[in-house]
């Protein structure tokens, strides 16, 4: 089971209510609980304007809620998700009734459940009360009462006071803590767990500064949504006005709430590199200040020893800067191209009508801001650069204290810091901004128009909501149904995934609609929520005003894929390959038959009627009637759709014989290749036998065999590559001259030899004596040398001949 409720839990702790047991439970389809039934109460005005409404939460896991507001009652449904199988939901049957102690005096327009499901926020325009959700036993209609306290009520609940609750949401990092923004333009943050009359903090906004020509009144809080975990959008609250400027302040921390410690390190850390290091003043100034509040807010971050330690999570302490007070950052403006559009960067207001609601949603790297105006548009935007918190110094804010001195709460006034608004350019680096208190700028992504149904008065309000599973996704709630818009150009993500692609527009697909033409139904939805388990599987739970329940399932695996450029057809297609669109054969209403025929109820005794009696004639007559209207007309139907169908059905079998007979000749072509083929391999094989018998008989012959050459070996044959590359050539010249001097001295006639000898004798000189004497000895040791010459060369060459024997 993907989900599944204990449903002995409450017994094993007596401070929750009991649940029925195990045998009295029945799983059914969500949408068939008797809860989901139609309304009991009052007819209401279908033409009258209600405003728009969420009755429905879920606690992440596998409870949801729905109130009840013709009862006043909270009802808790135990479900399975993707049981029996993937694209339904099944619920516990009876569910169970919680009842508060107090019913609340105001209508109900939102729920929503807090971080840990113990508690759950009911909110109208009238006021706001917080109901515990495990309660005491009832014996009164097997309900559980609840403990219900109101919130605020000296503010929000005064009968002379007009002041209007615009927005209440949790804090996302805090189980006890609400943030509500209400009308008179100031936004609170109550702790429930210490006071639920006064306050923790207070925000006084004034987005316009003293001195300017514009009307204060003039713009007015609409909606407000908290930042998530990335650097100091963690501590950012994001704040829309009527004319669709967005705010930001930063930083904003409950007391007692948890944050992790690495998103405090890491704000830590960038404030030191970036700030304290810049060559500007104004940032070094600015960062300071921020590192005093992160020491003084969470003391155990100024010791960096403790990040080996086993300290996961820090808990915010109490402070404020005693003489300084948050900056109203803003209003955010677009990135400007060029000098001509600094004078529309400064403009919000480029939808129809007003700005209604606003969401925040963080998509890995990305901060998207999505703003809805009453004319039906979405105007989505990221934040350009980081955000960094921005201090008023000289306006101190007013603290509340306790007998130690230990703050309890605070109020400042927050306003724009004179001369901190410029446009930023795109050619201009961001880093020349970095801590000098200059708000982030926004990156226009897309304009979605929902195109909803026009309305007279008012326009339209829509919800936003962000798919659990899938955060590209943003689900809006409106009048008109709802709506699904994906998200597929994410700036910063797709830089720091290596991606790069070219801008693209949000898909927007319709998941359901309560329109007819241009008129909205009589039954709006009421109720929302999106639910997804761990296996990747997405639903949507939707409630009309006739409280009638709808569950969808949503496909999220081919909503990201990206596109490719088809260079042969020169269009934009999906990754996804995509099987080629036949027409339909017979329409679906065809095959699914004719429509079934509910016959009129009749009596037993009309039963009894005989055929010929006018009774019986109206009867058969209104039989033949249905008949004919439905199977009759079915037939003729069917008839002519198959005489429109028979061309096509001969075209395409036509076309089925067409590719029968070439897969035919492909089949003979590949049976003749294949013949060859087989030959072809036959005498590769046979080559191959052939050059592995070779290989064999080479491996036999004593060259591959020899031993290594000896060190003496290696010496003489070093000796002898010199004389065959130097001496060589002069010792076979030398042998030569030689040669021919000994050939001329043997053939010289005996008569010189006689003759000279004669003076020789003759002249008797003993120095000529010595000279023939010398050179009788030069030329036998010239003889001997040339002898050993001559055997130097046969060695020599006996060797060139074996080494090249043995190369080959």
């Amino acid at each position: 089971m993907r989900f599944s409720v204990d449903l002995q839990e409450a017994e094993a702790d007596p401070g929750r209510s009991p649940t029925p047991k195990r045998d009295e439970v029945e799983w059914v389809p969500l949408q068939n609980l008797p809860v989901f039934s139609s309304a009991t109460g009052p007819v209401r005005d279908p033409t009258a304007a209600r405003p728009l409404r969420n009755l429905l939460a879920w606690d992440g896991a596998s409870r949801l809620y729905f109130w009840d507001s013709d009862k006043l009652c909270l009802n808790r449904i135990s479900i399975r998700l993707g049981e029996p199988d993937q694209t339904s939901v099944l619920a516990a049957s009876p569910s169970k009734v919680l009842q508060a102690d107090v019913n609340p005096d105001f209508a109900v327009q939102k729920i929503s459940i807090n971080r840990n499901g113990s508690a759950l926020l009911l909110s109208g325009s009238g006021g706001l009360c917080v109901m515990y959700l495990y309660g005491r036993t009832s014996n009164k209609d097997n309900a559980t009462i609840c403990r219900t306290v109101t919130v605020g009520s000296p503010i929000y609940l005064s009968g002379s006071n007009i002041i209007r609750i615009l927005q209440v949401s949790w804090h996302p990092n805090s189980d006890t803590h609400l943030g509500i923004l209400s009308s008179d333009s100031v936004f609170r943050i109550f702790d429930l767990s210490s006071d639920l009359i006064q306050p923790e903090q207070e925000y006084y906004l004034q987005p316009v500064q003293p001195g300017r020509s514009r009307n204060a009144t003039s713009i007015c809080p609409v909606d407000f949504s908290f930042g998530s975990d990335h650097l100091w959008d963690l501590f950012s609250v994001f704040i829309l006005f009527n004319d669709g400027s967005v705010y930001i302040l930063c930083p904003i921390i409950p007391f007692g709430s948890a944050y992790k410690w690495e998103s405090i390190v890491e704000i830590y850390n960038d404030a030191q590199t970036f700030g304290l290091k810049s060559a500007n003043s104004v940032a070094v100034s600015n960062s300071n200040l921020a590192i005093s509040w992160l020491e003084a807010t969470f003391p155990a971050i100024a010791d960096q020893e403790t990040e080996g330690s086993d300290l996961y999570v820090l808990r915010a302490h109490p402070y404020a800067l005693f003489d300084a007070s948050l900056s109203l950052q803003g209003p955010l403006r677009k990135v400007c191209r060029d000098e001509d559009e600094e004078g529309s960067a400064f403009r919000g207001a480029e939808c129809e009508g007003g700005a209604v609601s606003f969401l925040y949603n963080l998509v890995v790297k990305d901060s998207i801001l999505v703003t809805a105006w009453s004319g039906g548009q979405l105007q989505i935007d990221a934040l350009a650069d980081e955000i960094q918190p921005v201090w008023n110094v000289g306006s101190p804010p007013r603290l509340r204290v306790d007998s130690n001195d230990h703050i309890r709460g605070l109020a400042m006034i927050c306003e724009p810091t004179p001369g901190k608004v410029s446009p930023v350019k795109l050619n201009q680096p961001l880093d020349s901004t970095l801590w000098l208190g200059h708000p982030p700028p926004l990156l226009r992504l897309a304009i979605v128009d929902l195109a909803l149904p026009r309305k007279t008065k008012g326009g339209s309000l829509i919800m936003m909501f962000i798919d659990p599973l899938m955060p590209e996704r943003i689900f809006t709630l409106h009048d008109g149904g709802i709506d699904s818009i994906v998200l597929h150009y994410l700036p910063f993500t797709n830089q720091i995934s290596g991606k790069n692609e070219t801008m693209r527009t949000p898909s927007v697909h319709p998941v359901l609609s309560t329109c007819q033409g241009e008129i909205s139904s009589q039954s709006p939805l009421s109720g929302f929520v999106s639910l997804s388990d761990s296996f990747g599987c997405s639903w949507i739970v939707g409630v009309t005003g006739s409280r009638e329940c709808i569950v969808l399932e949503m496909k999220t695996w081919n909503l990201l894929l990206p596109f490719q450029v088809d260079m042969e057809g020169k269009s934009l297609r999906l990754e996804e390959p995509k099987e080629k669109d036949m027409p339909d054969m017979i329409s679906k209403e065809l095959l699914v038959g004719p429509k079934v025929v509910l016959v009129p109820q009749t009596s037993p005794n009309v039963r009894s009627v005989s055929a010929d009696s006018i009774e019986g004639r109206s009867m058969l007559h209104d039989y033949f009637k249905l008949f004919h209207e439905n199977y009759v007309e079915y037939a003729h139907k069917v008839y002519f759709e198959l005489k429109h169908h028979e061309p096509l059905l001969k075209k395409i079998i036509n076309d089925q014989h067409a590719r029968l007979g070439d897969a035919q000749q492909k089949l003979l072509q590949v049976e003749e290749k294949q013949l060859k083929l087989e030959n072809r391999i036959d005498s590769a094989i046979q080559l191959h036998n052939v050059l592995e018998e070779r290989l064999k008989r080479l491996r036999k012959l004593p060259g591959p065999h020899k031993k290594p050459l000896s060190r003496a070996e290696r010496e003489f044959k070093s000796e002898l590559d010199l004389f065959s590359g130097v001496e060589l050539d002069a010792l076979h010249s030398s042998m030569n001259a030689l040669t021919a001097r000994l050939r001329r001295h043997a053939q010289s006639p005996k008569g010189n030899t006689s003759n000279q000898q004669r003076l020789i004798s003759r002249r008797k000189d003993p120095v000529e004596e010595s000279q023939v004497s010398q050179l009788k000895s030069s030329l036998e040791k010239l003889s001997l040398v040339n002898s050993e010459n001559s055997k130097k060369v046969k060695l020599v060459e006996s060797a060139l001949k074996s080494r090249e024997s043995s190369r080959s």
